[in-house]
């Protein structure tokens, strides 16, 4: 008898669809007041915005704000 093998990369139980609350990058470019912080961030990540904001013609900072603040909004 084959032995069944699980992959534990792969959920498990029903999956559900969810709606996809995130904004695309070209809807991350409003500016706002802000407030300074330090963070630490994947370098791929910041490779990521920094791509973005350069087709855009923005700031990468501005971006990931924007997606924060988003992020925020969704959940409050």
């Amino acid at each position: 008898m084959k032995k069944l093998k699980i992959n534990s990369d792969m959920p498990i139980g029903k999956l559900h669809r969810i709606k996809d609350f995130l904004p695309s990058p070209d809807e991350l470019v409003i500016p706002e007041e802000t407030k300074k912080v330090t963070i630490s961030l994947k370098k791929s990540s910041i490779e990521f915005f920094k791509r973005q904001a350069g087709l855009y013609h923005t700031k990468y900072q501005k971006m990931i704000r924007q997606l924060l603040d988003r992020y925020v909004a969704q959940y409050s």
